[in-house]
Order: C-alpha cells, then structure tokens, then sequence
C-alpha cells in the first residue's frame, strides 16, 4: 500500500534530479523543472514547508534517473517562491540549507524521495581554514573587480560571510566552471580541503582574466575593424590555450590531417601535403600565405586519389542503354559496346581517347552520356570552347593571387572519382595565344602513356588520369592539330535521314518538348505527316536542333490554346503547319532549275554536315578569260580551270566547234556568294556546267554529282560521302554521281537513303558526260530528226 505524501518520514525528503545546476548551501538561486515527478516534489515541499532535495545528475540525457544516476551529495533547500510558466514549466526559487548524503530511494511516491543522511558544517574551525578564508575573501572581490558589469551586492554579500565554509560556498557557485568540477567542491566536506579547491580554481580564472585584459590593453591604441577581430581571436586563443582547450584554428588544421590521412593520396603527394601542413601551423593565420596554402590543401584533400571499386560491366545492359537514348547510329554503338567488351575482360587496361566528330545535333555529348551510364561511373563535362590559355588546362602557379587548378583537375574534383567519364567538348575549337597553345597540354591529357603522371601547375605534382574515360567532341576533325588527332581514335557521326529524323522526333523530341511545355500525352498530338513535313520543309540539317524547336513551336501553340481552354486536345496535321510555322523554308531547288544549259548540281560537305551546290556557267563576248566568282578559295579556282581546259581538251569528243573558244569570257558563279568555299570536290559538277554551257544540253535536273577531276580525265575519290550522299537525299535528288573508287564508303550511307537514291560510280568523265547528259542529248537528237 503507497504511504501519502504527507507521512514522509524525518529522515526521507522528496528530490529533484537536476540536469544542468549545482545548488551550494546558502546560496540563492532559480531553478526551472518539468517533469512530473520534479513538479510534484516542489509541490509536496511548498505544500508542507518541507525541505526539498536538489541533486545532480550523472547524464541530463536520462529522464527517469535511478539510484546509479545520481551523485551521492546534494543539497536540502527551502523553496522561497514558485511561479508556473505559460510553457508548462514550473520556476522555484530555493534557497540551500545544508549538504545531504543519498543512502537509498524511497519508491511508492509520486515523485523521487530519498532516504538521506545530512552532513553537519563543522563548528570548530582551525587557523588555517580562517586564513584561507581570508585569502579567498579578498580573491573573490579581485576577480569581481577584474569583471565588467558585476553587480555590487556580490561584493557585499562577499564581504558579509564571515563562516569560511559559507564564504567557500557562495564564491564556488559564482565561478564559471563546468559541472562536475562544481559538483566535485559540494562534495568537498571538510573545510579547508574545500577553500583549497575554490581557491586553486579562482586563481586560474584570474589569471586568464588578467591576460585578457592585457591583451586589450596593449591593442587598444591601434584598434580599427579589422584590429578589433584580430584581437578577438587573440583573445579567444589565449583564453582557450589556458583552459587547455582546442581553437577553431585548431580544429580546422585538425580536420585538415585526418583529410590528408584519408585521402589516400600517393606516398610523394601525401608528404608533400603534411610538409605544407607543418607550414601551416607555424605561420599565423593573417599572414597572406596562410589562405593560399590552406586553399592548396583543401584541394589535395578533396581530389579523387583513391581508385573506388568499379562495377562489373553488364554488355546487355549497355546495349539497352544505347538502344533506350538514341536510335540510329548502329556502326558508332557497336564501337562503344566494343569498347565496354574490352573494359570487362581487361578492366586494367588503359582505355581508348574516343573523339566523336559530326556536325552539330547529332547526339554527341548525350553518346557520352550514355557510356557514362553503361559503364555505372559519373558523368563531367568540360568546355573547351574559346579556350586560349594552356593554363585553363595545366592551372595556375599557386604564388599567383586567386591561382586554381586546371580545367581537368576542377572537373575530377566534381566527379569526384578517379574513372569518371569526362568528355572535352568542341576540341576543334581551342586556339592558341599569346598565353600559350592549349593544344600542346592536352598531348600530355590524352596519351594513355604519358597522363598517368599528368602534371597540374596549381597541384605542383603528378595526377594519374589513366582511369579516366576521356571522349572528346569536334564539328570539323582538320581543326584539330595532328598531335593531338594521332591520339584519338575518330568515330565520325555524320547527319540522320528524314526517316530517321523522323523516329528521333516520335520517339525523344516530341515527349520531350510536350514535357517541356507543360502539356500531357492526350494535349497534344503531332501526326506522323506534320512531322514528316516539318523534316523536309521547315528543317535542313544533318542534326536534329532545328528539328526540335520546330517542334517546340508547335507545342507552345498547343499551350496557348490549352491555357485559353481547359481540357483542350490538340491535333496537328499538315495543314495546320502553315498557321503556326509560317510557310515552308526550304524547296527542292533542284527543280526549280531544271532545264538550263550551263547549271550543275553539285555535292559539298559543310561542318554541319552535307548540302547541295549549285555550279553556273556562261559565256560573254571577251578575251577568253575565266571569271570566277562566288567567294571560291584557292583549291576551288585551280579545279574551275583544270575544267575549262579539259573541255577545250576534250572539244572534238564532246562535238564543241574549236571557234566556240574564241573571242569570249567564261564566267563560273556558285551561289550563296557570301559562303567561302574551297575544295577540290566540285571538279567534276564544274566540268559537267561547261559541257553542259557549249553544248547546250541542260544537265538533268534529278542529277547531282561530286569528285575531283584530272587533266587526264579521271574522276579521283572525295571525302564526306555519307554527309553528301544524306544532303541529296534531303534536296529530293534522285541519282548521285560518286567516284567509283568511293564506293567502299557507300556501306556507312543509312539503307534507306541506298534503296531511295540511284549511284552511278565513275571512272572518267565520260562516264559523267554520259549519266548527266545522256537523255537530254537523246531527246535533242530526237527534236532535230522532226525538224
């Protein structure tokens, strides 16, 4: 049966278990309580006038403390005054009467009890204790002087304890001292031990405080703000060098070991770092080295030295990938699950420099995206793009104000792993200064030989990049230096078909712009005709960008009219592209100049890919000069008069009349006037334009040819095949006229545009006369055995 609150024996006393506060004998003081058990204790001792037990505990983190929780010693206090919070706290003002020794707990209560034994204060005091007494009493009035703003009534309450052991009392509870040094001086029975105790630690308190002062004292005169913070961390380094305590400074340089020691780095780079380190401490922190060299090993401790596991490689998998992120582009995907197969047999080996070369649009940085995935490691890209300092490749000197490391070595930082994939994009664009080539640093970049010891200028010491995936970019490969090109290997991804423009549109472009729009599957539909119609006459290039903002376009319109209306579906056709595009941009002009002597149609390879050229000739009355006109480069001039002069050449076998020749000018124009051209590629459309102009045969509009031509009358083989090749086919050509000795590039052109288009392969150019100018020669025969 519990025993009522009101029976608790003489020798029992209800006990609040305190967190955080040490009560002395008397001392007054505020303490705060709010469980249960705590506020029913101060109740039961406000309600009796019953003395009220604070002890403190072992951990504040418990919150039913036992037996084992407490100290032994607390202190018997008297509540002075009460007052409840409007948080549910309950404040108590007690006033401490005597020390008390905790035998046991008392359960059945409904707060802690505790039978206890109080410990008298001794009567009897010894000479010695009332000499300390005296001394404490004056330290206790210094160290109030020595702090600012103490009030005046602690020193009268000071100067009035007379008792030594009260006078122990009320300055251990003033000082600032943690709480099992506090608890250890209530402990503390005996009195001279006890004034010993307070003594020893007031006097460190003074000392520290009469440093401090010092401190303030000699900076005074020289102080300004940015003094003024100086002082502040003097100040706190002192205060905390004499409480044996660790600065922030401290803690950083601290940090900054245990980072050295789990970065892995090699044994040159790691002693390197801790030599810098041991410079570090010794310097202080304003002067101007401190920062440089603290940023310098930030960055040692944050570079991935370590190689992480890699994953096993699922070729499945990867293929899968590639299948899901892009469609066409079989030959370079067979190329990248090649590599992968290599990767996995020998995950050791150094891997291939890949350099994706196309025309923009074509899915080059999303390919290393792709291996990127393929191979489970992360994904940075670096933009070499109007680079023209080497240091944006090697890093600055770290003596430099505001020195960073390279381009590579920034973007390993964000990867954050040694194997990452890093594709340098737009190689082709880098050019040199007079800050240096940046070209020559990236040999040393991406030759698996030598890039295990690539050397940072900022980390001034070897980085080993052998792991690192590198896939570089470029529009135009004769861009790139040759040094730099022997070290790649080039995979070329030339432009898509319509049909395969067409799949990228229904399969990525469509869901993407509609996502993009804010739009859902049922909003918006595009037919297959109105894409295949914004492919042929709105776009004409050998990526898909243009493609995709077309698309956009239409999908904002689809917008508008859903935001105008709710639950409006949209439905685009042909028909209503006129509306929302405008007029188609882009005609066959193939046909448009059918039937005029003099004009070839000719195949030229652009950095974006194909496109068709028109060659016109004609002649005027003159001397018999060759004018040449069209911004045409010096390759471009020679082949214009190598093909003037094999058609005087070839005059008799052509049926052209000698006198033809005499007393006039030619004149050879390409249009689009404002477009440089040079090339040796246009020989053959310029030759056929001759013939066509003396003869007065019109070339076949369906026609379009390129080679170069020798005065022998061979037609020699040109680069760019499948670009030219998918460039008649977007123009509507029907038949294209190759080199014969071209025909091996014929297997990289798309199957579709091979069953749609009609190759004739040529040896000489009889063979283009032929192709070209046979039907028109055969419909002119027929026209003059009518007449």
């Amino acid at each position: 049966m519990d025993q009522s609150p009101t029976q608790l024996p003489a020798d029992v006393v209800a006990v609040v278990p305190m967190r955080n506060v040490v009560l002395f004998p008397n001392v007054l003081l505020p303490i705060s309580v709010g469980r249960a058990k705590s506020i029913a204790a101060v109740q039961y001792a406000l309600q009796n006038k019953a003395p009220l037990g604070i002890v403190l505990q072992k951990d504040p983190r418990v919150d039913d403390p036992g037996r084992d929780d407490l100290y032994a010693i607390g202190t018997l206090a008297n509540v002075v005054h009460h007052v409840v919070a409007g948080d549910g706290l309950h404040h108590a003002v007690c006033q401490g009467v005597q020390r008390f020794r905790v035998k046991e707990l008392v359960e059945g209560y409904p707060f802690v009890a505790a039978r206890i034994e109080r410990i008298e204060e001794p009567t009897a005091l010894s000479a010695e204790a009332e000499a300390l007494g005296v001394q404490l009493q004056a330290k206790a009035l210094e160290i109030l002087q020595l702090l600012p703003g103490a009030p005046a009534e602690l020193a009268q309450a000071l100067q009035a304890a007379r008792a030594p052991g009260q006078l122990a009392d009320i300055t251990a509870s003033l000082i600032d001292a943690e709480l099992p040094e506090k608890q250890a001086l209530l402990e503390t029975v005996n009195i001279e031990e006890r004034l010993h105790r307070v003594l020893q630690v007031l006097a460190r308190r003074i000392q520290v405080l009469r440093l401090s002062q010092e401190i303030g004292e000699r900076t005074k005169e020289m102080l300004d703000d940015r003094q003024r913070k100086f002082l502040l961390r003097e100040q706190l380094k002192t205060i905390q060098k004499e409480l044996g305590e660790e600065g922030n400074g401290d803690e950083e340089l601290a940090q900054l070991e245990e980072a050295i020691a789990k970065a892995g780095m090699p044994a040159e780079a790691e002693a390197q770092a801790r030599k810098e380190l041991r410079r570090l401490k010794s310097m202080g922190n304003q002067s101007a080295e401190y920062s440089m060299l603290r940023t310098w090993l930030e960055w040692m401790t944050e570079l991935p030295w370590k190689l992480p596991e890699e994953k096993p490689i699922d070729l499945a998998a990867a293929r899968a990938v590639l299948e899901a992120d892009h469609f066409g582009l079989e030959r370079v995907k067979r190329r990248i699950v090649e590599f992968l197969a290599v990767q996995k047999l020998n995950p050791q080996g150094r891997a291939p420099i890949l350099c994706f070369v196309g025309p923009p649009g074509v899915g080059k940085t999303s390919l290393g995206q792709s291996i990127a995935r393929a191979l489970q490691r992360p994904f940075v890209r670096v933009s070499l793009g109007g680079v023209h300092d080497e240091a944006e490749i090697r890093g600055h000197r770290r003596t430099y104000i505001g020195a960073l490391p390279g381009n590579i070595v920034q973007a390993l930082r964000k990867a954050g792993a040694r194997n990452c994939v890093m594709m340098l994009d737009e190689v082709d664009k880098v050019s040199a200064s007079i800050q240096g080539d940046p070209s020559a640093a990236l040999l040393e970049v991406l030759d698996p030989e030598q890039n295990s010891t690539f050397r940072d200028n900022y980390l001034g010491l070897p980085f080993d990049l052998s792991r690192v995936v590198f896939i570089c970019t470029a529009n135009v490969i004769d861009n790139v230096p040759p040094p730099v090109r022997d070290r790649m290997e080039v995979i070329d991804l030339p432009g898509y078909t319509p049909e395969e423009k067409l799949e990228i549109a229904k399969r990525y472009l469509v869901p993407r712009q509609r996502e993009a729009n804010g739009l859902r599957a049922g909003q918006c539909e595009l037919t297959d005709a109105a894409l295949a119609a914004i492919v042929a006459s709105y776009t004409r290039e050998a990526g898909v960008r243009q493609l995709e903002r077309e698309i956009g376009r239409v999908m904002r319109h689809a917008a508008t009219k859903v935001a105008e209306g709710a639950d409006v579906a949209v439905k685009v056709d042909v028909a209503d592209l006129d509306p929302i595009l405008g007029p188609a941009k882009f005609e066959h002009e193939a046909a448009l100049r059918a039937g005029i002597p003099g004009v070839a149609t000719g195949l030229a390879w652009t950095p974006v890919g194909g496109d068709i050229l028109f060659v016109e000739a004609t002649r005027v009355p003159g001397s018999g000069k060759l004018i040449l006109t069209g911004q045409l480069g010096d390759v471009m001039k020679e082949s214009a008069q190598a093909a003037l002069t094999l058609v005087k050449a070839r005059a008799p076998e052509l049926a052209i009349p000698a006198a033809m020749f005499d007393g006039i000018d030619v004149h050879l124009h390409v249009p689009a006037g404002a477009i440089p051209k040079d090339g040796p590629s246009a020989g053959i459309a310029m030759f056929i334009a001759l013939v066509s102009l003396f003869t007065d045969r019109p070339v076949r509009h369906d026609a379009a040819m390129t080679g170069e031509i020798s005065l022998r009358g061979l037609v020699l083989p040109v680069g760019g095949t499948k670009e030219k090749v998918l460039a008649a086919q977007r123009a509507g050509i029907g038949t294209v006229l190759l080199p014969a000795r071209n025909r091996k590039d014929l297997r990289d052109v798309p199957e579709s545009a091979r069953n749609e288009l009609r190759f004739v392969w040529l040896e000489t150019v009889d063979d283009a006369v032929r192709a070209a100018l046979a039907e028109t020669a055969r419909r002119a025969e027929a026209e003059l055995r009518l007449i």
